[in-house]
């Protein structure tokens, strides 16, 4: 597929405030296209083509996760790509793929750990690669569970495996650039942000260590991508209340004056990714803007949720695809043109994510009930199917 990073690097850190709670070829590149040659006789402008986007919930390597990647390695580090490999033939299909590392990553050698402060192991990264992710969010409630050192590794671990990321920055400078992604004929610009990082401070004199949602920052520094350049936005949101099917008000209200955010006429917003959860939510248009309120979690360990008991909803999710085509006439926005969904069950007995809509994939039940809640506020109405 004919998709290249246009660079790797974090968004501008934003106050909490408007809201509260190895196996295949790279398919992109972490340079930028060198230049065109020149030319006496100017070649014609190159027709624009649309491309398809992809993105998927929550990563969050449980212990039993971390047990399993070792065994799958053979006892020699840690593999995760077997669990990974029921969703390779969508991912690695779609011009863009956008997962969510919701967890930081340790020294090589160890030592790890699951909940409740998350320190992953960094093969994760690799696997995500190999899988065919070419950009990941890193904004979320378990940023900070290792402090600067997490983050450092985990951007450092996914800049080796070429992998752009958006949300968590090393530095200042990188913390006010987004992940620029290309993909088609666009030029695509992602931005993450996360609704707090659970109680844990900022690193002293790092306060844009990590983005924390504010609407005012999401909105500003969405029109200051498309000022740079982006013919496409993507913003990325960890928020949301966890085991809530449905969304609640602060998602609505917030998605509402997002999408609702123009420039010359024109959305600063083309797309909201949401995660956190950890259940599916819905997805919906708003103000003629796609908003997935929540994907679930795609790799999750057995989880208990608040009544103490074992939730299997803690792996169900969706994967998103959306098709965006060209713009119809100068200054207008990029078009999803198809809107689609993918049912998905991260099976805690054999630690393997399976592509709820392949067939013979099972679990009927299960794609049905993430179904339910994938069109619960009319977003066939608005042309979103199921995927195949």
């Amino acid at each position: 597929m004919n998709r290249t990073l246009y660079g790797v690097a974090a968004v501008t850190t934003a106050l909490l405030a408007g809201a509260t709670a190895c196996s295949e070829p790279p398919k992109a590149s972490l340079s930028a296209p060198p230049a065109a040659k020149t030319s006496a006789t100017p070649s014609p402008a190159p027709k624009e083509r649309g491309f398809t986007l992809v993105a998927s919930g929550d990563v969050l390597p449980h212990a039993s996760i971390i047990r399993q990647a070792k065994a799958d390695a053979g006892g020699a580090g840690h593999d995760f790509r077997p669990m990974l490999a029921g969703a390779r033939p969508v991912v690695e299909k779609a011009d863009l793929a956008i997962c969510h590392m919701e967890t930081v990553y340790g020294p090589k050698e160890g030592p790890f750990s699951g909940y409740p402060s998350f320190v992953s192991p960094p093969e994760v990264a690799a696997a995500l690669r190999a899988t065919g992710y070419d950009s990941c969010s890193t904004a979320s409630n378990h940023t900070l569970d290792a402090g600067a050192a997490g983050i450092r590794r985990t951007l450092g671990a996914l800049d080796a495996a070429g992998i752009a990321h958006a949300g968590s920055a090393r530095t200042a400078a990188e913390s006010r650039t987004p992940a620029w992604l290309k993909a088609g004929t666009a030029k695509v610009a992602q931005l993450a942000y996360t609704y707090g990082t659970n109680g844990y401070p900022t690193p002293p004199g790092q306060p844009w260590a990590v983005n924390q949602t504010d609407r005012r920052k999401v909105i500003a520094d969405a029109k200051a991508a498309r000022k740079a350049g982006a013919d496409v936005v993507v913003v990325s949101l960890h928020w949301g209340s966890e085991w809530q099917d449905a969304p609640d008000d602060v998602q609505l209200r917030l998605g509402r004056a997002l999408t609702a955010s123009t420039t010359g006429g024109r959305p600063d917003i083309d797309l909201i990714l949401g995660t956190h959860a950890h259940v599916p939510q819905a997805y919906e248009k708003v103000n003629g803007t796609w908003i997935v309120y929540g994907m679930g979690d795609q790799v999750a360990g057995l989880m208990i949720n608040y009544s103490g008991a074992h939730d299997m909803r803690g792996n169900q999710s969706s994967i998103g695809r959306f098709t965006f085509a060209p713009p119809k006439a100068p200054g207008r926005r990029w078009e999803v043109a198809k809107a689609e969904f993918l049912p998905q069950f991260f099976d805690p007995g054999t630690n393997r994510a399976n592509d709820l809509t392949a067939e013979g994939a099972g679990h009927g039940d299960v794609r049905d009930r993430i179904s339910k809640v994938v069109l619960s506020r009319g977003a066939a109405d608005d042309g979103l199917v199921m995927g195949r």
